[in-house]
């Protein structure tokens, strides 16, 4: 049985039974011969089914942010943004896809020689639940306008957000087949990756997740896309507008309940401004509102899972217990129904702390002071991730040699690290392999095939 439970409440608001196992069968030889069609539609055709989706979005944006909200709980207003960012994204690839796919000519003296890019097929996305639409949308709006077919395995607490995604595609007017959610727990992935009719496989997990994926869709020789965790640090030199870089860290630490891989997790301040910028970013989460994510004026709402509430606080305690760790305001569950975590800001932790070496999954924020320039790029490389990070300083010269020394898929200079669909996303070292949107995302599930036509005889 796989349930739906309200994280403000605790209650459980839904139950669905799992997708047996003759009904992911017939479900994946429909996905097939959808693609198989799919691959020969023109591709404006197909653009025009991505605008389409972007308009059942929108006419449904407080319906599908409702849903959002009560299976997972994110605040309602970053629910209807989260919605708006995928509409934006499908029109992005509507609008670019044609380009993106259009055949390379290379010059031969002889013979008519190019690339041409061609679909995969169908794509296994395995989905996490904390930004349920828009993961997905994320890897379909490219997939979908390259010709591939998505098969969605999302998260298990996120069942009506699946759902619900396969039937926007459905009243966009999608072919019966092309995009479908399966229910089903994860020890049923491993076959669905092994299965022939499964051509690639994208994952947005963990990284414990990410390298059990990667295994089996190496043994299978499938293609995979994986974007994985994340420590991103977020630095602050001596020179940087000290105000401004606290406003954006509250944004940067606590968006989505802290609950995403590329919140900043590690603030990483040389000394020199160390205790003006912890002033003002304490002063600045003391005005975050903790409460019903339904409510407008909700900036916190609950975390996801009981689970993940109690390993967050074992990180808290295990980092205070090492005795250099300072605890500045929050830092223990908060009482009655639901799974609230108050905002959490830690001081002077250090290499070795929890909070320091392992990825804080909610709203707690970890301050490493740094003595000078270099100790803080040192800092921040001292991490087995390399996803996103960011760096706030005046000297913009200065900056633009500290971005290449840093491990990272992105590094945003004073301004907090986000998505977006004109650029592409993803990590290195254990944060994954593989990038996200931009036309680099939707070339990762085509066939960069060599085509040389020589002259006729």
């Amino acid at each position: 049985m796989i349930a739906s439970i309200n994280p403000a409440t605790g209650e459980t608001v839904a139950t669905f039974t799992a997708h047996s196992g003759e009904e992911v069968d017939q479900k994946l030889d429909d996905a097939v011969a959808a693609q198989r069609r799919w691959r020969r539609t023109p591709v404006d055709e197909r653009t025009a089914l991505l605008r389409r989706i972007a308009t059942v979005l929108r006419d449904g944006s407080d319906e599908y942010a409702r849903v959002i909200t009560t299976e997972m709980g994110k605040p309602i207003t970053e629910a209807r943004a989260e919605i708006e960012k995928c509409a934006r994204t499908l029109e992005y690839y509507a609008d670019n896809a044609p380009a993106f796919l259009a055949p390379e000519r290379v010059e031969s003296d002889a013979a008519e020689s190019g690339i041409v890019f061609e679909p995969l097929g169908v794509v296994l996305a395995i989905m996490p639940w904390n930004y349920p639409f828009w993961q997905f949308f994320r890897f379909a709006a490219p997939a979908l306008a390259a010709g591939n077919a998505p098969l969605l395995k999302h998260a298990n607490n996120v069942p009506q957000a699946a759902l619900a995604m396969e039937e926007v595609v459905r009243k966009a007017g999608a072919p019966d087949g092309l995009c479908t959610t399966l229910l089903i727990d994860s020890d049923r992935v491993a076959g669905l990756i092994a299965d022939d009719r499964v051509a690639a496989v994208t994952l947005t997990g963990s990284t414990q997740v990410g390298r059990i994926v990667a295994s089996q869709a190496g043994k299978a020789l499938k293609k995979q896309v994986l974007e994985l965790g994340g420590s991103d640090p977020f630095i602050v030199l001596a020179d940087a507008d000290v105000e401004e870089a606290a406003q954006a860290a509250v944004k940067a630490r606590f968006t989505n309940v802290g609950q995403s891989c590329v919140n900043a997790k590690r603030f990483i301040v040389d000394e020199a401004v160390a205790d003006r910028f912890v002033e003002a970013f304490v002063e600045r989460t003391h005005a975050l509102t903790v409460g019903d994510p339904l409510d407008p004026g909700t900036d916190i709402g609950p975390m996801a899972r009981a689970n993940l509430r109690d390993e967050l606080h074992a990180q808290v305690e295990r980092t205070l217990a090492s005795g250099k760790a300072v605890l500045l305001t929050g830092g223990a569950p908060v009482g009655g129904h639901g799974f609230f975590y108050p905002p959490t800001v830690l001081d002077h932790v250090t290499p070795g702390d929890a909070a320091f070496d392992e990825e804080t999954f909610g709203p707690v924020a970890a301050i490493i002071r740094a003595r000078d320039t270099d100790h803080a790029i040192a800092l921040a490389n001292d991490t087995e991730y390399g996803l996103g990070a960011a760096l706030w300083t005046t000297d913009l010269q200065a900056a633009r040699e500290l971005t290449r020394l840093i491990d990272a898929g992105a590094v945003f200079v004073n301004g907090v690290v986000a998505s977006d669909p004109r650029l592409p996303f993803g990590g290195i070292k254990a944060s994954g392999y593989g990038r996200e949107l931009g036309v680099l995302g939707l070339r990762e599930f085509v066939n960069a095939k060599t085509v040389w036509i020589g002259p006729a005889r």
